[in-house]
C-alpha cells in the first residue's frame, strides 16, 4: 500500500486532566477513523497538555503543580492506555501518540506507536529535554533511539520538539529508513523582536521540519498544540512578551494561538493548507511513498551521497539499567 492519508491533530488539550484529555485523544481517533486517516499523529505531551509555565514562573512557585502532573500523566501499561488502543484498534489505523509517561515516581516525554490492531509495537522517550523541561522530565535510555517501525503504511517514525534540532539523532532516524515521520511539537507562537528565543517559536520550530523532510527524503507530519485565551492564565502566559505575545490585539495576534500543524512531502514542499493558529482539528494529506524514490534518486545521505570513509556515526543501542545483578 503506497497511497495513504495522513494526519496532524492540531488541538488544545484538556490541561492537566488525566481523564479528561483521554476522551479528547479517543474523539480524535475515531473521527481520523471516520475520515479515512491511515497514519494519525498526535502532539508532543497532548496527555495532559504542555505545561508552559514552567518556562514562565519560578520552579518554587510550581511545587503543588508539579504534583498535579505526575498525578495527571499516564502509565503506559495502565487502563488509560488500554483504552485508547482499544479505539485504534476500532478505527483501524495507525497511530503515535504523545504523552507524559508516569514510571513509578519519573516522568518522560514519551511517543507509543500503536498499529492498527490496537497493539503498542514501540515506545520511545525524549532523549534529552530540553531547558527548563528537566526539572519535570527525565532522559532516555538507548533503547528510544529506535524510533522507525513498520506498518501497513510504510516505515513510521517520531520525534518531539527539539529532537529535530538534533543532527546526529536525525541522520540515525534516516538510517532506520523512516519514510512518514510524526512530528510532535507543544503550542509555539509567533517570533517576537527579543533575540535569543527564534527557536522557541512556531516559525523556528516548523522549519527543522521542513528540512526534515527534504534531507530525510520523508513525508513529515509536524502535529501541535493550540491555546485557547481563557487558558492564558492557567499556562502562565499572560505578560511574557519577552519570549512570546500571545495576548489578543497586540502584534496582530488573534485570541487564543499556539497552532502551527503543516505535512511537508520529500521535496519539503506543503502539501495542506494551514489551519488557524488557534484552530482545532486534523490537517490531512493524500500521499504517495513512491514520490520518495524519485528525490532519493538524487540524495541519500545514508546512501549513495554519503562518505562513510570520512564521515560516520557511532551509536550505542543498549540501555543503562539502575540495578544489575552481581554474578
Amino acid at each position: 500500500m503506497t497511497t495513504i492519508k495522513v494526519g496532524a491533530v492540531q488541538a488544545e488539550p484538556v490541561w492537566f486532566d488525566l481523564q479528561g484529555s483521554v476522551e479528547k485523544t479517543i474523539s480524535y481517533i475515531k473521527k481520523a477513523g471516520a475520515d479515512g486517516v491511515n497514519v494519525l499523529g498526535f502532539p508532543e505531551v497532548f496527555i495532559p497538555g504542555y505545561p508552559w509555565r514552567i518556562f514562565t514562573t519560578p520552579v518554587v512557585q510550581n511545587t503543588e503543580f508539579f504534583q498535579q502532573y505526575i498525578q495527571n500523566s499516564m502509565p503506559r501499561d495502565g487502563p488509560e492506555m488500554a483504552r485508547i488502543c482499544e479505539a485504534v484498534k476500532e478505527a483501524g489505523i495507525f497511530v503515535v501518540l504523545g504523552y507524559s509517561e508516569r514510571d513509578g515516581g519519573s516522568l518522560y516525554i514519551t511517543q507509543s506507536f500503536i498499529n492498527p490492531e490496537g497493539k503498542i509495537i514501540l515506545t520511545r522517550r525524549k532523549l534529552k529535554p530540553t531547558h527548563v523541561e528537566r526539572s519535570i522530565w527525565g532522559d532516555a535510555q538507548a533503547d528510544s533511539l529506535t524510533c522507525v517501525v513498520d506498518s501497513p503504511f510504510g516505515k513510521i517514525g517520531g520525534l518531539n520538539c527539539w529532537e529535530h534540532l538534533q543532527p546526529l539523532l536525525r541522520y540515525y532516524e534516516y538510517s532506520q529508513g523512516v519514510q512518514v515521520h510524526i512530528a510532535g511539537w507543544p503550542p509555539m507562537f509567533d517570533p517576537q523582536s527579543k533575540p535569543g528565543w527564534f527557536n522557541q517559536t512556531n516559525v523556528g520550530n516548523t522549519v527543522p521540519c521542513q528540512n526534515m523532510a527534504i534531507e530525510g527524503v520523508c513525508f513529515v507530519v509536524v502535529t501541535t498544540q493550540v491555546v485557547t485565551e481563557k487558558n492564558y492564565e492557567l499556562l502562565k502566559l499572560k505578560g511574557v512578551p519577552e519570549m512570546f505575545d500571545p495576548i489578543p490585539g497586540t502584534k496582530g495576534n488573534t485570541p487564543g494561538g499556539g497552532g502551527f500543524a503543516m505535512i511537508f512531502g520529500p521535496d519539503g514542499q506543503p502539501l495542506a493548507e494551514p489551519l488557524e493558529k488557534n484552530e482545532e482539528g486534523i490537517l490531512t494529506a493524500v500521499i504517495d511513498l513512491k514520490a520518495i524514490d524519485g528525490v532519493k534518486q538524487w540524495l541519500d545521505v545514508v546512501g549513495h551521497y554519503s562518505r562513510p570513509d570520512l564521515l560516520s556515526l557511532n551509536v550505542n543501542k543498549v540501555p543503562a539499567a539502575q540495578v544489575n545483578a552481581m554474578k
